[in-house]
């Protein structure tokens, strides 16, 4: 039952990574008209969502295979986001036109990538916790 919840928290975070690959990189490479559907999108948050989809697909697979980089992965992702939500602000405050769901979608993508960070954090930390006191 265990590694049901665990492959399944991987294929999500897959999956999340897919399509956060699909939509960021359709906007940065102007593929199936995406751009335009997008309106004004704000290139730093376009950007920090592509560098995290790849973090995303690599943890995934880290994940399934119970690898500690996994944190650090998303941990990075998170850095990243956070970062990207910093550049976001500085775009609103000095006056960058922007569609209003950005805002809420980079502090939705942060609160998903925390909440992953951390059931890998318990299910990965525990798990090699388990082992050792196995092992001793």
């Amino acid at each position: 039952m265990k590694n049901i919840i665990l492959y399944l928290i991987g294929t999500v975070l897959g999956a999340f990574g897919l399509l956060t690959l699909f939509l960021s990189g359709s906007i940065i490479f102007d593929l199936f008209g995406i751009r335009a559907r997008e309106g004004n999108y704000v290139p730093i948050v376009v950007w920090a969502n592509f560098i995290t989809s790849f973090l995303y697909l690599i943890a995934a697979y880290g994940l399934l295979k119970q690898k500690k980089k996994t944190i650090l992965l998303l941990g990075i992702s998170l850095v990243v986001l956070i970062l990207g939500a910093i550049g976001l602000i500085i775009h609103i405050k000095s006056g960058g036109i922007y569609e209003v769901k950005t805002p809420k979608a980079i502090v939705f993508r942060i609160s998903v990538t925390l909440v992953f960070l951390l059931l890998s954090y318990f299910k990965i930390t525990l798990k090699q916790k388990k082992l050792i006191k196995i092992n001793n």
